[in-house]
C-alpha cells in the first residue's frame, strides 16, 4: 500500500495506535457506526456548525467519543485542551469547495478540512468500514497495526536490497579509482542508489509515525541500514563535480526534485546532479580518501584538497608533502598517510594527532 506521504508526520503520530484518537476510532468501527469529528476549535469551526449542543469541561476519552458518535450529528474535539466541546452538530461547509470524494460524509469531511485547515476524521457507516483523516489537501486512511507492520517490513527489505547494491557500487568505484578507469556511470550509480534509499527511508518514516510506540524496532533497523549512505553520497558528489559544491549545499536537494521514475533513470540523475554524460572519464578530488582521517578539522581537510587537487596526487603525496600544508605538520602528516595507505605500513593502528 502506498504510504501516506502527503500527511504531516505530527498528524500521523496523533492517530498512532495507543493514542486516544486512535482508540476512539477503533471503538467506533467496532460499533459499526459512522462518525464525523473536527479536531480543533475556534471561529473557523463555529462558522460551519449549527444545531447540536455545547459541552463544558468535558475531557475527551475514547469511550466518550465513541458514545457521542452514536448520535447522528458531528463532534468537535479541542485536541490541544483535551476537551469535547460540541456534539450532535450539523456541519455546513462551503459547498463550492472542490472534493474528489463520493460518500456524503467523506465529501463533507474533505470540505471541512480545506475550509478550516484543521484535521477532520470521517468513519464510514455503510459497507466495509473505513476511517479517513483529512487535513488541508492531505488525506490518509488509518491502517491496522498488522497492515502497517507488513508495509514497514516490505520497505525494510527493499532498503536492505538497495543497501547491498549501494555497497557494491561504492566498492566498484573504489577499485576503478585505484586503476584510474572511473567513468561517470560508476559515480552516478552510487549517488542514484543513495537517493533511492533515502526516498524509501522517508516513506518508512511515515509508516513509523503511524505505528507510534510500536515502531521502535523498525526505526532502529532503518537507521542501521541507512547509516553512512548520505555522507558517502555527498563526498562522492564533492569528488566528481567539476566545481566544488558550495558549503552547505546537498546533492539530495537536486535528487528531491525528481519523481520516482526519473530517480531510477541514470541519465536523468546525471543531468540533474550536473555530472555530465555517463561514459565520460572522471577523476576524483580525493574528498572520500581524506575523509578516512578522523578528527581532522574541516579547514585542514579543505587545505589538503586545494593543495593536491586530485585523488592521484593526494595518494602519491609523501609525509613531507603533506606536512607543508597549513595546519598539518609532521606528526599529523604521518597520521594522515597511515589512514590513506592503511595496508602499506607496519599494520599498527595509526595514532590520531589533534
Amino acid at each position: 500500500m502506498t504510504p501516506n506521504v502527503d500527511a504531516p508526520i505530527d498528524l500521523l503520530k496523533r492517530f498512532a495506535p495507543g493514542t486516544k484518537l486512535r482508540d476512539a476510532v477503533e471503538l467506533i468501527m467496532r460499533q459499526g457506526m459512522g462518525a464525523l469529528v473536527v479536531i480543533g476549535a475556534g471561529p473557523a469551526v463555529d462558522e460551519i456548525c449549527t444545531g447540536g449542543f455545547d459541552l463544558v469541561n468535558v475531557p475527551y476519552t475514547a469511550q466518550r467519543l465513541a458514545e457521542l458518535a452514536k448520535m447522528d450529528g458531528g463532534i468537535v474535539v479541542d485536541d490541544a485542551l483535551g476537551m469535547i466541546t460540541r456534539a450532535n452538530v450539523h456541519f455546513i461547509p462551503d459547498p463550492t469547495i472542490a472534493t474528489a470524494e463520493t460518500g456524503t460524509r467523506f465529501r463533507t469531511a474533505e470540505r471541512l478540512a480545506r475550509q478550516t485547515g484543521l484535521p477532520v476524521l470521517a468513519v464510514s457507516e455503510e459497507g466495509h468500514l473505513v476511517a479517513i483523516v483529512f487535513s488541508g489537501d492531505a488525506r490518509f486512511s488509518l491502517q491496522t497495526v498488522t497492515e502497517l507492520l507488513a508495509e514497514a517490513n516490505q520497505r525494510l527489505q527493499a532498503i536492505e536490497r538497495l543497501r547491498g547494491q549501494f555497497n557494491d557500487a561504492v566498492a566498484r568505484l573504489n577499485r576503478y579509482e585505484a586503476d584510474d578507469v572511473v567513468s561517470m556511470r560508476e559515480v552516478v550509480a552510487v549517488i542514484q542508489r543513495a537517493g533511492i534509499i533515502r526516498r524509501l527511508a522517508e516513506g518508512l518514516d511515515t509508516v513509523s509515525a503511524e505505528l507510534g510506540d510500536a515502531a521502535s524496532l523498525i526505526s532502529l533497523q532503518s537507521s542501521d541500514l541507512t547509516g553512512g549512505v548520505s555522507e558517502i553520497a555527498e563526498l562522492v558528489n564533492i569528488d566528481y563535480q567539476r566545481r566544488k559544491p558550495r558549503k552547505g549545499s546537498s546533492v539530495f536537494g537536486k535528487l528531491d526534485t525528481l519523481d520516482e521514475d526519473d530517480l531510477y533513470d541514470a541519465d536523468t540523475v546525471a543531468e540533474v546532479v550536473g555530472l555530465g554524460t555517463l561514459d565520460e572519464h572522471a577523476k576524483p578530488r580525493g574528498a572520500r580518501a581524506i575523509a578516512r582521517v578522523p578528527r581532522l578539522p574541516d579547514t585542514v581537510r579543505d587545505s589538503i584538497l586545494r593543495r593536491f587537487a586530485s585523488y592521484e596526487r593526494l595518494m602519491g603525496a609523501s609525509a613531507d608533502d603533506l606536512a607543508k600544508v597549513d595546519g598539518v605538520g609532521k606528526a599529523r602528516a604521518r597520521t594522515i598517510l597511515a589512514y590513506l595507505h592503511p595496508v602499506s605500513g607496519s599494520g599498527a593502528i595509526p595514532v590520531v594527532v589533534d
